[in-house]
């Protein structure tokens, strides 16, 4: 008997199955409902963009070059591990060692490949291509966990269990999936969770500033970020090794401000990623910057430094280089080249420091598609401390080609803070910054869904 056909997956109700997914972790919960053509041969579709990396957690994306099957010709594609396991209705798990994520960037869109290949689980003939059995009342139940595994679960049609998942609460939809909740009782709405208890914080007035250890025990912070550690503190977030802090879901975004009424004016870091390629790759640090860094402008001596604002298709006055995008058409909004980059080049076309789109959309992806970014006032006297603002921007919804069009736009723009002390010594003092940046007015270009809450005082 095949493993989603047997009498005990017949059986299965939603409650047990949300149990059993969170007993091995699982803390969000998507529903692909597959087409006819979606089988073990014919790629399901798992959207017409890339928001579908916002969902199921990759390992390193790649570039690879591909045969289509259709066209009958070489394609350049990015492909991306999942680690992923399929698990029964006994409990029993299934790696599927193969199983990927494949990025079509010229059409866009993504499809899921190999989640069969190379693993034990029995699907009967619901994924064959040659049974004429297959429909598209067919279900697919993927759970993520928070270390980026992903539990698959399949629902052959007219299964009780898939009728009863066609009535259950959807909480949201993502790309071509719909998350349902995890808890058998109603689903919280975390925007406005989150947003009472940032009003919360907001009506404390000023906090002293503080952060958490792994512990979760508060200690003090005197160093120039601790208005996010502060904030990380009030919501209980201790560090977890992530790109960003994480509440209910939201990537939380604290920036300092000089006045709550200039909120939009706002330089914000958005990631902070090293080049993969170019001088800066081939000869090291100290070989871009002795290349292309000038001497320190406020005269401190024996220093070389390498920074300013460089914008997409501008020449930079100081270090002559200039941004530009390679693999990517503006017109289209779309990847040409998946093997492109974004690219820092002089004038004769020599290649200082080039991001590629694998490793860009590697940092992109999930973090960012729903953030919270909050303002906030700093005083040092008598005691360093915060206020939060009651006015949060909250963005929802992005995709790679959004962030490569924000930076053809100068929305987003390269700004690099590189040094190096000591230059004449034998072991010279290197800082390395490499840093992309918006400012707050610009943030709406990111997102699919961009609102500004301004909230009031408690009663």
């Amino acid at each position: 008997m095949d493993t989603y056909g047997s009498d005990v997956a017949r059986d299965m109700t939603l409650q047990k199955l949300r149990s059993m997914l969170r007993d091995h972790g699982v803390k969000r919960l998507f529903v692909k409902h597959l087409a006819p053509n979606d089988n073990s041969k014919n790629q399901p579709y798992f959207g017409g963009d890339f928001s579908s990396l916002n969902v199921i957690p990759t390992g390193d994306i790649e570039v690879y070059k591909s045969v289509s099957a259709k066209k009958k010709k070489e394609e350049t594609i990015f492909r991306a591990p999942v680690n992923m396991s399929w698990l029964s209705p006994n409990g029993e798990m299934y790696p599927a060692p193969n199983a990927k994520l494949i990025l079509y960037p010229q059409y866009p869109e993504v499809r899921f490949s190999g989640f069969l290949q190379g693993s034990k689980v029995k699907m009967g003939p619901w994924m064959n291509p040659d049974k004429e059995g297959r429909s598209e009342r067919r279900t697919l139940i993927l759970g993520v966990t928070d270390n980026e595994m992903v539990l698959a679960y399949f629902i052959p049609p007219d299964f009780p269990l898939a009728i009863e998942i066609s009535s259950a609460e959807i909480i949201k939809h993502e790309s071509v999936f719909s998350e349902l909740n995890l808890s058998d009782t109603i689903a919280k709405d975390t925007k406005q969770e989150l947003l009472e208890k940032l009003l919360q914080i907001h009506n404390k007035g000023w906090i002293r500033s503080k952060r958490l250890n792994s512990a979760g025990i508060e200690l003090p912070c005197s160093s120039s970020n601790c208005g996010g550690y502060t904030l990380e503190a009030e919501l209980g977030i201790t560090p977890n090794g992530y790109a960003e802090p994480d509440y209910l879901g939201w990537e939380v975004k604290q920036f300092g401000v000089q006045s709550f009424e200039k909120v939009m004016s706002k330089v914000i870091t958005l990631m902070t990623p090293e080049p993969s390629g170019g001088i800066y790759v081939e000869k090291g640090v100290e070989g871009f910057l002795r290349e292309f860094g000038y001497e320190d402008k406020m005269g401190r001596p024996d220093r070389i430094n390498f920074g300013g604002v460089h914008k997409c298709n501008i020449r930079h006055p100081t270090t002559g280089l200039m941004l530009y995008l390679d693999g990517f058409s503006p017109e289209s909004g779309k990847i040409i080249d998946p093997s492109g980059g974004v690219i820092l080049s002089t004038e004769r076309g020599k290649i200082a420091a080039r991001w590629d789109f694998s490793k860009l959309l590697d940092h992109w992806k999930i973090k960012h598609n729903q953030a919270v970014y909050i303002p906030s006032l700093t005083q040092d006297t008598p005691i360093k401390s915060y206020f939060y603002g009651n006015q949060v921007m909250l963005g929802e919804g992005t995709d790679f080609t959004m962030l490569l069009r924000a930076i053809n736009l100068n929305a987003i723009y390269y700004d690099p803070g590189i040094k190096m002390e000591k230059a004449s010594s034998d072991k010279p003092l290197i800082k390395r910054r490499s840093q992309f940046r918006i400012k707050s007015r610009e943030l709406h270009t990111l997102y699919k869904t961009f609102d500004i809450k301004t909230f009031g005082y408690l009663s």
